[in-house]
């Protein structure tokens, strides 16, 4: 494989990988901007944005954009994150010039029709009222809320009823003109691609996008503060939650090894207690959620309401035991899954074309894959175990789903 990087006049970054044996490509544009760079007035727009791109634009209508790459046999598709939006294409290597015309047309010419805007606001809302009827799913909202609360990295993605319901397409268009800037995007590809000919194709559609970078966001302060959904469902779902390292941040790595080996898998000391030997959870599971200036650490499990005290409380004795006494045996199968994760994911244009373009959104440049293996063999048991204990020396954010919890406040 070939890994190459050009950077047009604007600030736009072009990144591909050539990869042989492969007769497709995959294509994103990336753009470091999400739901945590939103104000309260206007949660949930970087997620409208999304799906407006969709509904037409200057060229196209929300069908022909459809029939259009489906014509070729491609997909299309897009997703908000906190602190990313990607559109992304996958197509035979032949179509490539077609992906980055749709792209380029959903985020640079979109219609914001006011009557698809009505439309497009009532689906938004279904999507939201699904999430809120899948407990495993909104707790942790709930709990990104507890860990930042009053703060945009707190906030859900998809907003609320009352900020979707102030969303215009003057502020559509605000929001595309304000956060859509050469500096804050990479376009990466990777599958059967000629780095030239993506330049040229790419520099013709989004040579000319507005110079400069989106907005900063406001900073993460972590609190552990607690929401409770006392709404009835067949189980308890719990959440923890602990300040962790942000992306670059020295702990990183051994707060993942950590996380991965407290409840990263079936063989963790998480699931073996609480499941296999105890019978307290079917799905139980810790992992880290990084972002530039700050991170979070969550346990999460689903239990019976009456267990639900014990549950947690077990939980919280097995973090403690995992970082006071990590075996070497635990952090090399902990090291080995997320070794395999992360090769296994590079294996395939999508997985390529992401890593290349989140690498330079988030350090500004391409980190191979061998580098952070090699991080992640540098941390030895007591780098882990230490990173573990600081994890869980600081506040904890709560959230539960239909469980009993006296004393706490409501989630909104």
């Amino acid at each position: 494989m070939s890994t190459r990087l050009t950077t047009l006049p604007n600030g736009l970054r072009i990144v591909s990988t050539t990869m042989s044996m492969v007769e497709t490509v995959a294509v994103g544009l990336h753009v470091d901007t999400g739901s945590r760079h939103e104000t309260a007035q206007v949660n949930g727009i970087a997620h409208l944005f999304e799906h407006m791109a969709f509904k037409g634009t200057a060229t196209r209508s929300a069908r022909a954009i459809a029939e259009a790459v489906e014509d070729v046999g491609g997909s299309l598709n897009a997703y908000t994150a906190r602190d990313m939006t990607v559109f992304h294409a996958r197509l035979l290597a032949e179509d490539l010039a077609l992906g980055i015309d749709l792209i380029a047309d959903l985020v640079r010419a979109p219609a914001f029709d006011e009557a698809e805007l009505e439309r497009e606001r009532q689906v938004v809302l279904q999507e939201l009222g699904e999430a809120r009827d899948t407990p495993d799913d909104i707790v942790f909202d709930h709990l990104q809320e507890a860990a930042f609360p009053d703060q945009p990295l707190g906030r859900s993605i998809l907003g609320s009823e009352d900020s979707i319901a102030g969303l215009d397409a003057a502020m559509l268009r605000d929001w595309l003109a304000t956060h859509y800037l050469a500096g804050s995007c990479v376009i990466s590809a990777a599958g059967k691609v000629d780095h030239d000919a993506l330049v040229a194709l790419v520099a013709a559609r989004f040579g000319d996008l507005p110079a400069g970078t989106r907005p900063l966001a406001v900073p993460g302060r972590f609190a552990g503060d607690v929401r409770h959904d006392a709404r009835k469902f067949e189980q308890a779902h719990l959440t923890l939650g602990y300040l962790a390292p942000g992306h670059d941040d020295a702990d990183h790595d051994a707060a993942l090894l950590f996380a991965t080996a407290a409840g990263g898998g079936m063989s963790s000391r998480l699931f073996q207690e609480l499941r296999e030997a105890r019978g307290l959870a079917y799905s139980i599971y810790a992992s880290t959620t990084p972002y530039a200036e700050t991170g979070l650490f969550s346990v999460y499990l689903a239990t019976a309401k009456r267990d639900a005290a014990r549950a947690i409380a077990l939980s919280e004795t097995v973090l403690a035991q995992c970082a006071a006494g990590l075996e070497p045996a635990e952090l090399s199968r902990a090291r080995a899954q997320v070794r395999a994760g992360l090769l296994m994911a590079l294996e395939g244009p999508a997985g390529q074309a992401e890593y290349l373009a989140r690498q330079l959104l988030l350090r500004g440049r391409i980190v191979p894959p061998a580098e952070v293996i090699a991080r992640l063999d540098a941390c030895d048991v007591d780098m882990v175990r230490a990173a573990g204990a600081r994890l869980l020396a600081g506040p904890v954010a709560r959230a539960s789903v239909g469980a009993a919890a006296p004393r706490v406040r409501k989630a909104a």
